[in-house]
């Protein structure tokens, strides 16, 4: 702890850099007010400041000290008086002293110095951190809310089928064990290009934050863009996005990347053509008998968006059944672990959700998917954010 000093007891000083330099510190003492501030001027990082509230004199005290207020905003300053002068002490709390000793005449203050000298640094740091975790909600609640600002309200659905789709973002906990909602990466859409077709969409930015944000910014706004040119051809479409983003450094910088599962419905005909770039497969449940199967394997998503530029993608086709549901995720849902790092809620934990609310409303279903990987996780809570789309092809 660095400590300067203004004394005005010259019999005392050699007592004070004994008392205060007990954890082998830096104490610098001075009687001289003009050294004193010319200490406090320097670029000496001082943590803590002492000074008497009456030396040379009360008025010229109070002075130097709006002096060191001003010069070193942030630096606690504890002031130091005799019993009599105690009633002047307002004056400069009022003005921003952090605390003060009362000097008895027998000196047992003295024992109480680095006590109260060490407590004053202590406390602003606490200040500190609470202005910074205070300063980070608010950052981070800016960035989730412009995350969220892209991430569609509603969605209108086809006739004979219903769509419905939500995000939720992971938590963090700061200082005194206060959540914070982070900004995330997750982004889902659902539009319709000319003709019966209807785009649905997920997509997973890596990381959390302003970079995770801006990157799926980047995509979705490449996809709004595109989206005129109605790629019916998911691995077409994918193909071209990819060669975009990989040129987007704010995406790929430091190894970033998107995964991205982007699909096209044909409600005529009730083709489902989907391609995927690092993203988890769709699950395809038979509403009349309850049964979830993976419309794909591990090894079908092809590489992430914005590794490389070059990258083949493959369309895959699927032809809905009457009375099915179809759900759309990121990772976040499956990879909600449980009591260890190996136990996660999984594809078998969304098969479990679905058949327990295949006679109940599709909302209903996407509630239960959120509510059961969440409690899967026993409080701890997924610690990545998620998205869910869901599509149901009604009964005939």
């Amino acid at each position: 702890m660095r400590t300067l000093v203004l004394w005005d007891d010259a019999e005392q000083i050699e007592l004070l850099q004994m008392y205060l330099n007990v954890d082998e510190g830096v104490v610098s003492t001075t009687l001289d007010p003009e050294a004193f501030l010319a200490a406090v001027r320097s670029e000496d990082p001082w943590d803590v400041i002492l000074m008497t509230t009456t030396h040379p004199d009360p008025d010229h005290a109070f002075r130097l000290f709006q002096e060191v207020e001003e010069q070193r905003p942030g630096t606690p300053i504890v002031g130091a008086c005799h019993s009599e002068g105690v009633y002047r002490i307002a004056q400069f709390l009022t003005a921003g002293l952090r605390s003060y000793v009362i000097r008895d005449v027998q000196g047992d203050y003295l024992f109480l110095l680095h006590a109260m000298l060490e407590g004053a640094v202590r406390q602003v740091s606490a200040e500190r951190e609470k202005q910074i975790s205070q300063q980070l909600r608010r950052e981070i609640e800016s960035v989730r809310k412009l995350q969220e600002s892209i991430i569609p309200q509603s969605i209108s659905s086809p006739d004979g089928y219903q769509i419905t789709a939500r995000y939720e973002s992971s938590q963090i906990r700061v200082f005194g064990g206060q959540p914070v909602t982070l900004a995330g990466g997750d982004y889902y859409d659902a539009f319709s290009l000319t003709g019966d077709n209807i785009v649905v969409l997920v997509g997973d930015a890596s990381g959390h934050g302003m970079k995770a944000c801006m990157s799926i910014m980047t995509m979705h706004t490449l996809i709004r863009m595109i989206r005129e040119n109605d790629f019916r051809d998911p691995a077409r479409f994918v193909t071209l996005v990819n060669r975009q983003i990989f040129n987007q450094r704010i995406v790929n910088e430091d190894g970033g990347f998107i995964t991205l599962l982007y699909g096209v419905l044909d409600i005529a005909t009730h083709t489902f053509k989907w391609c995927s770039a690092g993203h988890p497969v769709p699950l395809l449940q038979d509403l009349e008998t309850g049964a979830v199967t993976a419309v794909g394997t591990e090894e079908d998503p092809g590489l992430p968006l914005g590794i490389m530029d070059e990258v083949e993608y493959e369309t895959r086709t699927l032809t809905l059944p009457s009375h099915c549901r179809l759900a759309l995720f990121s990772d976040g849902l499956i990879e909600a672990f449980g009591d260890s790092a190996t136990n996660q809620f999984g594809n078998h934990g969304v098969s479990g959700s679905m058949t327990r609310t295949r006679s109940r409303p599709l909302d209903e279903c996407l509630e239960c998917l959120f509510h059961d990987s969440n409690a899967f996780t026993k409080g701890i809570g997924r610690h990545d954010d998620t998205s869910i789309l869901l599509v149901q092809r009604d009964a005939r």
